[in-house]
C-alpha cells in the first residue's frame, strides 16, 4: 500500500505575517526553495505542492533542495519520505499557459536523474502531478498518456535507421509514468468527481488513487454552505466508489486558515480532522504556518499526521443540493450587488507572492453579466476589510429547517460562523436588516473584536474620503489580528 502523505504544504499566500526567511514581503525565486525545506524540515510537513502557473517556473527545485540542503535530504528521501508535488496549468482553461504543462513535465525525467546521482540509487522524487480546475476524465488522462506516449516512450525510437536510440544516446527516461491528481474546484464538477475519476481509472490498472477537493474558489463561487455540502457529498460519492471498485481513493482537501476558506489552522486541526474523517490529506497553507508560533504549527501537523483515517459520512444529496442550488443563487445575488466595493477594496489588499494564481472558474463572468471579481484571497480579506466576513452572506436564505440539516451534517458551522462574527460589523453599512435578524435567530452573534472593528471604520472612511496612502496598512493591521490575510 502506498504511502500517502497527511500535510500538503502549499504556496497558498494567504498569510499575513511575513517568514522569517523572505528577502521581502512577497515571496518569489529563491525564498520558495527556502520555504519547501523549512515546511519540510522544522515543520513537519511531509508533502510540499510547488505551483508551476502564472510564474516563471523553477523546473530545477529538485537539484535545487538537494544541493542546498545534503544532509537533511540523504536522511529524508524526496520521493519516499517526502512528497514533491506538482501542480500544472489546465491547457484546457488557461490557454495562455498550456505549454507550461510540457515544460513542467519534461522536467520530471530530469529530476529523476539528479536524484539518482544524489542517492546513488534509483529514486523517483516526482512522480505525481496536480490538474486544477478538472472537468472532465479526458482532460486528467491526457496529462497521463501525453508523459507515457510522448516523453518516456520516445527513448525507444532512433534519429534515423541503424543509429543508436534516444535513451542509448540521451539516458534513459524515468519514471516510466506518473499519477495525475484531478483537483475538483466548481461544485458542479465536484459533485459529479466520483463519476470522472471511475471514468479516467477505467482502463488503469491501479490501487491507490488520490483525488483533491479544492475549498476556496468553490466558497467564493457558491458561499460557505454550499462549499461545505459539495466536499460532503463528494467525499460520500468517492467514498462509495472506493467500497465498490476496490480501488484505494485517497482523498486531498484544500483549505485555508480563514472560515470561509475552510477554516483550518492550528488552533483547529484537531475539529477539522474529526468533521473530515475520511480526508487522508490537508493543505497547509501560508496563514496556517506563518501566522502562528512554530510550536503550534507542527504540533497541529503532528496531530494530522497521526490522526486515524475512517469512513466518510453518508449525506442526504437530494437534500443537500436542494440547498446547495437556494443558498448559492441568494449568495451569487447578493456578491454581484457587492462587486464594485469588493474590487475597490481588493485593490488595497497586499501582495505576498510573485505571481498571480489560476485563473480559476468563475461562474459570475458566465452567469452574472460579465461580474470581474479578484481571487479568493484577496475577496476574502476586501470582504473582511468592509466589515461584511464572505462566511455570513446569503446566512439569511437558510430556513430552521436548512439550518438543522446543515448544522447536523457540517458541525462546524457554528464555530466558522461565530469566528467570522466577531470580525463583523452589524451596524455597519453592507449589514442588511434581513441578514442581522437571521444571525440573531440562529444564535451565532457574540463578543466584536473591537480593535478589528475600529480597524475596520478606518478603513471605510479612508476610502470614503478618497485617502489612500494608509488604507493597505490598515487592511494588513486587521489582517494580522485574525491572522490570516484572507
Amino acid at each position: 500500500m502506498m504511502r500517502v502523505p497527511r500535510c500538503m504544504s502549499t504556496q497558498h499566500p494567504d498569510n499575513a505575517s511575513v517568514p522569517f526567511f523572505a528577502a521581502s514581503s512577497v515571496l518569489a525565486g529563491e525564498d520558495e526553495i527556502r520555504e519547501a525545506y523549512y515546511a519540510y524540515s522544522h515543520l513537519g510537513c511531509d508533502e510540499q505542492m510547488w505551483d508551476v502557473e502564472g510564474k516563471e517556473i523553477d523546473t530545477y527545485v529538485v537539484k535545487k533542495l538537494l544541493s542546498y540542503y545534503p544532509e537533511y535530504f540523504h536522511e529524508n528521501v524526496l520521493g519516499e519520505d517526502l512528497r514533491l508535488t506538482l501542480r500544472v496549468p489546465n491547457p484546457t482553461v488557461e490557454t495562455a499557459e498550456a505549454k507550461i504543462l510540457l515544460e513542467t513535465l519534461e522536467s520530471i525525467p530530469r529530476s529523476y536523474d539528479a536524484a539518482k546521482l544524489f542517492y546513488g540509487r534509483d529514486v523517483a522524487p516526482i512522480f505525481e502531478v496536480i490538474l486544477p480546475m478538472t472537468t472532465s476524465a479526458a482532460a486528467v488522462d491526457r496529462i497521463y498518456r501525453y508523459y507515457a506516449d510522448y516523453i518516456v516512450a520516445r527513448q525507444h525510437a532512433c534519429l534515423k535507421q541503424g543509429d543508436i536510440s534516444i535513451a542509448e544516446w540521451i539516458g534513459e527516461f524515468l519514471p516510466e509514468r506518473i499519477e495525475v491528481i484531478p483537483l475538483f474546484e466548481d461544485v458542479p464538477t465536484m459533485l459529479d468527481a466520483a463519476s470522472i475519476v471511475e471514468e479516467y481509472l477505467s482502463d488503469k490498472d491501479v490501487t491507490d488513487q488520490r483525488v483533491f477537493l479544492a475549498r476556496s474558489d468553490t466558497a467564493m463561487n457558491y458561499g460557505l454552505v454550499s462549499a461545505a455540502l459539495a466536499n460532503k457529498i463528494a467525499l460520500a460519492r468517492l467514498d462509495e466508489f472506493a467500497n465498490r471498485s476496490g480501488i484505494r481513493i485517497h482523498p486531498i482537501l484544500g483549505m485555508g486558515s480563514a472560515p470561509f476558506r475552510g477554516g483550518l489552522s492550528p488552533l483547529t486541526a484537531e475539529r477539522v480532522g474529526k468533521e473530515y474523517p475520511s480526508v487522508v490529506t490537508f493543505s497547509i497553507q501560508s496563514a496556517f504556518k506563518f501566522d502562528y508560533p512554530v510550536d503550534q504549527v507542527k504540533a497541529a501537523c503532528e496531530h494530522l499526521k497521526a490522526r486515524e483515517i475512517g469512513p466518510a459520512r453518508p449525506v442526504d444529496v437530494e437534500r443537500a443540493e436542494e440547498i446547495i442550488d437556494r443558498f448559492s443563487r441568494a449568495y451569487r445575488q447578493r456578491v454581484v450587488e457587492l462587486a464594485p466595493h469588493i474590487n475597490h477594496m481588493a485593490k488595497h489588499v497586499p501582495s505576498r507572492r510573485a505571481r498571480k494564481l489560476h485563473i480559476g472558474l468563475f461562474g459570475y463572468a458566465r452567469e452574472m453579466g460579465g461580474v470581474a471579481l479578484p481571487r479568493a484571497i484577496s475577496f476574502t480579506c476586501s470582504l473582511y476589510s468592509m466589515g461584511l466576513p464572505p462566511e455570513v452572506i446569503a446566512f439569511d436564505a437558510l430556513n430552521p429547517d436548512d439550518l438543522e440539516f446543515v448544522r447536523d451534517l457540517y458541525p462546524s458551522l457554528q464555530a466558522k460562523c461565530c469566528d467570522a462574527l466577531r470580525y463583523t460589523d452589524l451596524d455597519g453599512p453592507f449589514m442588511t436588516r434581513e441578514l442581522r435578524d437571521a444571525l440573531e435567530r440562529s444564535g451565532f452573534i457574540g463578543e466584536a473584536d473591537q480593535a478589528h472593528l475600529e480597524l475596520v471604520h478606518r478603513i471605510r472612511d479612508g476610502m470614503e474620503r478618497g485617502d489612500a496612502a494608509q488604507i493597505g496598512d490598515l487592511v494588513l493591521r486587521a489582517a494580522l489580528l485574525r491572522r490570516f490575510l484572507g
